[in-house]
């Protein structure tokens, strides 16, 4: 995802959409902003804090959690050394609540999969310290050494199974959001998107699903037209205004939306969901290490570790995300296809 930061207060009498978008407004557009020193999450020794300022998207809720030294004996030694966990967030410029997005205090990066980083790390015995970058910074991060993991609603797929390596923890799941007045519905099926426009983040698996469908219809000699916007604020502005006739993305935030605007003119409805891993798989969202470096193993185990003592439950529940929950965190995951049959 797509974690999508020019932060502005919003104009009076924008539209509830747009105002929903800004929940993840406050910190300046510029690849790798730091949370480390003020936004640990964590209360105590022995203790992390999730959903923190999460202005209503998350509730906060006080998780007890400490070093596994079984699990933490595996990291390799200069991660050991350094004392601290580098996550990598790809949340700029707006953010994607619940998933991840600046709080209310507009500093802290706030959302399921910085919090997530944040346990982690404490079963690592490491300090966290969250790095927030545009979608593709973050993974020239990983690829530069700059970030240790990745946890930003990163789809295991076999083509990015070239250059990293992937521990699962949540169910995949992709949706179309539209305005409630419309009577288009996915239904599963690609030719329901001949003669429309759709918006996708670029760069995304979901773009990818997408320009594949596009190019089906195109050989049937139909259209299917796709956008690209430079966040969720415009993606919402554009449908409201009927520009887009629906945009494909992560279900978590689409259904987030869908609960902030419910009441307002401008409410919107999931028109159908898909597998982020393709028709025949269920896609797993994963944490994201370069390949070979010897991280997939102990991620694996710490989220296996917080699955099996029930921090993993406490974190889903905080962020309304149980229903994506996994029953066991997997090392390399079959993924989407490179083919996406």
């Amino acid at each position: 995802m797509s974690t999508h930061i020019t932060r502005r207060s919003l104009i009076r009498g924008i539209t509830a959409a747009t105002a929903v978008a800004s929940l993840a407004t406050g910190l300046a557009a510029c690849g790798g902003n730091s949370d480390a020193a003020t936004t640990t999450g964590a209360a105590k020794s022995g203790e992390v804090v999730v959903a923190r300022v999460s202005n209503g998207a998350g509730t906060q809720t006080t998780i007890k959690v400490s070093e596994v030294k079984s699990i933490s004996a595996e990291l390799p030694a200069a991660l050991r050394r350094s004392g601290r966990l580098v996550i990598g967030e790809g949340a700029l410029p707006a953010g994607f609540p619940p998933l991840a997005y600046v709080g209310d205090d507009q500093k802290t990066l706030t959302g399921s999969e910085p919090d997530l980083g944040r346990l982690i790390a404490a079963v690592f015995g490491l300090q966290p310290e969250i790095k927030n970058f545009t979608w593709e910074n973050m993974f020239v991060g990983i690829d530069s050494g700059k970030v240790d993991v990745a946890l930003s609603n990163i789809t295991d797929t076999e083509e990015r199974k070239k250059k990293y390596e992937f521990a699962s923890y949540r169910q995949d799941n992709l949706a179309f959001i539209v305005p409630k007045k419309s009577t288009w519905n996915f239904d599963g099926d690609y030719e329901n998107l001949a003669g429309k426009t759709i918006a996708v983040g670029s760069g995304t698996n979901q773009e990818k699903i997408l320009l594949e469908w596009k190019d089906k219809l195109a050989k049937e000699g139909k259209k299917l037209t796709v956008k690209y916007f430079q966040d969720s604020t415009s993606t919402f502005l554009a449908l409201n205004s009927g520009k887009i006739d629906a945009s494909f993305g992560p279900n978590p935030g689409f259904a987030y939306h869908n609960r902030q605007v419910a009441n307002t003119p401008n409410a919107t409805r999931t028109a159908g969901t898909y597998s982020g891993a393709g028709a025949s798989l269920q896609g797993l969202i994963a944490a994201t290490a370069k390949k070979d470096s010897g991280l997939a193993k102990p991620l694996a185990d710490a989220i296996n570790y917080l699955i099996k003592n029930g921090q993993y439950a406490e974190w889903l529940k905080a962020y309304n995300l149980s229903n994506e929950a996994v029953a066991k965190s997997e090392v390399n995951p079959p993924g989407l296809p490179l083919d996406n049959s």
